[in-house]
C-alpha cells in the first residue's frame, strides 16, 4: 500500500480527539450516499417513463400514417393501399376512418375518437386491439364474416375501459354515437346519431387511449359519418421503426401530389423532448445533494487538518514532503466519497429493483400510465459514481492545500 493511502486510511479509522470531526465525517458519508441513491432512483424512473411511454406508443399506434394534405380523406383507397404494402420496409398497412364523436348512455356521456377499421388489417399495424379479447375482435369483423352481437342489427363497438367506466357501460349495453356530421334541416344542422352495442373493452395502461378511443367497423363508420368509400388515413407498420421518416418520404413520392405522411416520432416529439428535459433537470437538482455532502467533506477535512496539525508537523520533520501531505488529505476525501458512492449505488439499485418488483400505482389521468416504471441502467450508475467521486475530489482541494502549507517549526514551537 502506498504511504499516503496508508496514512489517509489510518486517519479515517483513528479515534477522534474531537468527536464532532467523526460526526461530520459520518454525515458526509451519509450525504453522499443519499445523493447518489436519489440520483440512481430518479434516473431509473425517468428512463422507465421514457421506455414505457415509447413502448406503449409504438405498440398501440402506427409507425407512419398517410393522409390527404387538404384533410378531406382518401377516396379510391384500395389500390393505394396495395401499392403501399409493396414499399420497402413496409410490413403492413390498414385503412382507418376516424372522427370525434359524443358517446352517450342514458344520462351520461363523453367524447371519444371513434375509429372505423378492418380488424385483421388493424391488428397488423397496432397491438391495441390485442387488449380487447378475441370475442370483441370477432364481433368487429365485416358483417359477412361476423356473428353474435352483429346479428341483432345493432353494430358492435369496442371502447377503452376508462371511457366505458366514465359513462357507466358494460359489455352488452347499448350506447349511442352522435356525430357532428349532421343533416341540414329548416331548423339548422341536426347531429346524426347511430345506436351501437358494446361488445368489449380494452386496457392498455395508457390513459389517452383507454379514456378517449373507440373502435367500430369501417363500413359502420362510413354510414355514421355519411362518407361511403372514404378513409381518413392509411396506417403503416415498418420492420424498423427508426426508418419512419425515410419510409414516409418514399410513400409520399409514391402516393403523389396532395398526400403527406406523419410518423410516431413527429407525433410525440414534444413528449420525448419534455422527458429528456425532465431527466436533465432532475440530474442537476439532485446533484445538489451530493454538492452539499461535498461541503461536509470540506468541513470534515478542514477540522481534521486542525486536529492533526502536530502530527503533520512531525511527519514533515521526518522527511515527508508537502506534496505527500497534500495527497494524504486528498485521499481522505476521496475515500469518504468512494464509501458514500458505493453505498448509494447499492441502495439506489436495490430501491429501483424493489420499485419495479412491487409496482407502485399511479393515477393514469395525471401521469398517462398506471404504474411507476423503473428502468435502472448500468451506464447511469457509472456516470453518477464518476460525478460523485469527482465532486468529492474537488472538496479536498482547499483542506489538503492548507495541510501541505503547515510549517513544522511553527506547529511544534510550544510542544
Amino acid at each position: 500500500m502506498r504511504f499516503e493511502l496508508f496514512v489517509a486510511a489510518r486517519y479515517l479509522r483513528a479515534k477522534r480527539r474531537q468527536a464532532v470531526v467523526g460526526v461530520v465525517t459520518g454525515i458526509s458519508v451519509a450525504g453522499v450516499t443519499a445523493g447518489v441513491a436519489a440520483l440512481i432512483i430518479a434516473l431509473a424512473i425517468t428512463n422507465g417513463m421514457r421506455r414505457d411511454l415509447q413502448d406503449r406508443l409504438v405498440d398501440t399506434s402506427a409507425h407512419v400514417q398517410l393522409m390527404r394534405v387538404a384533410g378531406d380523406g382518401i377516396r379510391n383507397w384500395q389500390p393505394l393501399l396495395e401499392r403501399i404494402r409493396h414499399v420497402p420496409h413496409v410490413v403492413a398497412a390498414s385503412p382507418e376512418l376516424n372522427e370525434q364523436v359524443m358517446v352517450a348512455h342514458g344520462a351520461r356521456d363523453g367524447f371519444a375518437l371513434v375509429v372505423g377499421i378492418l380488424p385483421d388489417a388493424e391488428r397488423s399495424v397496432s397491438a391495441l386491439l390485442a387488449h380487447a379479447g378475441s370475442g370483441a375482435i370477432a364481433a368487429l369483423q365485416p358483417e359477412s364474416e361476423s356473428a353474435g352481437p352483429s346479428n341483432s342489427g345493432v353494430p358492435p363497438i369496442v371502447l377503452g375501459n376508462e371511457l366505458a367506466d366514465s359513462i357507466g357501460v358494460a359489455p352488452g349495453d347499448a350506447i349511442k354515437l352522435v356525430s357532428p356530421q349532421g343533416e341540414l334541416t329548416p331548423i339548422g344542422v341536426v347531429p346524426q346519431y347511430m345506436p351501437f352495442r358494446l361488445v368489449g373493452t380494452y386496457h392498455t395502461g395508457f390513459y389517452q387511449y383507454d379514456a378517449a378511443w373507440g373502435y367500430i367497423r369501417l363500413a359502420d363508420a362510413q354510414r355514421l359519418f355519411d362518407e361511403p368509400d372514404l378513409v381518413s388515413v392509411i396506417s403503416i407498420r415498418l420492420d424498423d421503426l427508426n426508418r419512419a421518416a425515410e419510409v414516409g418520404r418514399m410513400i409520399e413520392q409514391m402516393a403523389g401530389k396532395g398526400f403527406q405522411t406523419t410518423n410516431w416520432m413527429e407525433q410525440n416529439k414534444e413528449l420525448f423532448r419534455a422527458l429528456r428535459l425532465e431527466q436533465i433537470v432532475t440530474f442537476i437538482v439532485i446533484t445538489l445533494i451530493v454538492i452539499v455532502a461535498a461541503l461536509n467533506i470540506l468541513i470534515a477535512l478542514t477540522m481534521m487538518v486542525m486536529e492533526k496539525t502536530r502530527d503533520i508537523a512531525v511527519l514533515m520533520s521526518f522527511g515527508v514532503t508537502p506534496s505527500q501531505v497534500h495527497r494524504i488529505f486528498m485521499l481522505q476525501g476521496v475515500l469518504i466519497g468512494i464509501a458514500g458512492t458505493v453505498l448509494g449505488v447499492v441502495l439506489g439499485y436495490i430501491a429501483s429493483w424493489a420499485g419495479a418488483h412491487y409496482r407502485i400505482p399511479l393515477s393514469p389521468d395525471v401521469y398517462s400510465i398506471d404504474t411507476l416504471p423503473f428502468a435502472p441502467r448500468a451506464l447511469d450508475g457509472v456516470i453518477v459514481a464518476a460525478v460523485s467521486i469527482g465532486i468529492s475530489l474537488l472538496a479536498t482541494i482547499y483542506p489538503s492545500h492548507a495541510a501541505s502549507r503547515i510549517l513544522p517549526a511553527e506547529a511544534l514551537r510550544y510542544e
